[in-house]
């Protein structure tokens, strides 16, 4: 069923309100947080085309059944590395990954490996890395990614297997009705 219009923007209205009583109660404060709110804004609308471009891109050229052969329930380890060097390699702020991840799913990627996508997107990018290696020594780094890999699919596989198959499976309808 779908939700009225109120239902589906009440956080943003909320929060659009309690800004305004902010800025009427504090007007410095209120246009730091409106210049900060316009600064956010304008470098989401600045990662997020390229971001759907690619998106756009992944949809019509890479078929279905590749994603799923490389992805999808029976990849094993295969899946797990492809998931791990996506994500690693992505640029952009975490929220870009979850396009990717509908994409994903839409395509038949398995949730274990859309999960470690995520993981990965979030905490073993390669740019991070080498700012790490350069700034807190090899060891760190290396020690970290080490600590951070197996953690990541350790906590995709207990995602996964926490959701019941009828979760699951409602959660890739909802992808598949993405169109």
């Amino acid at each position: 069923m779908k939700k009225s219009i109120l239902q589906r923007y009440l956080f943003f209205l909320i929060a659009l309100i309690v800004s305004g009583m902010i800025g009427i109660l504090d007007p410095r404060l209120g246009s730091k947080s409106l210049n900060v709110t316009l600064f956010s804004l304008k470098k989401m609308l600045l990662i997020l085309p390229p971001i759907f471009v690619l998106l756009g891109l992944l949809d019509v050229w890479v078929p279905r059944e590749t994603m799923i052969r490389f992805m999808g329930e029976k990849s094993g380890l295969k899946g797990i590395l492809l998931a791990i060097f996506l994500g690693s390699a992505a640029a952009g702020p975490l929220y870009g990954a979850f396009p990717v991840a509908a994409v994903f799913m839409k395509k038949g990627v398995k949730l274990t490996n859309v999960f470690i996508f995520l993981g990965a997107w979030s905490t073993t990018k390669i740019p991070m890395f080498l700012f790490e290696f350069s700034a807190l020594g090899g060891k760190f780094a290396i020690t970290r990614l080490l600590v951070d890999i197996p953690g990541i699919i350790l906590i995709a596989i207990l995602l996964a297997k926490s959701l019941k198959s009828q979760e699951i499976q409602e959660l890739y309808s909802k992808m598949e009705a993405l169109e």
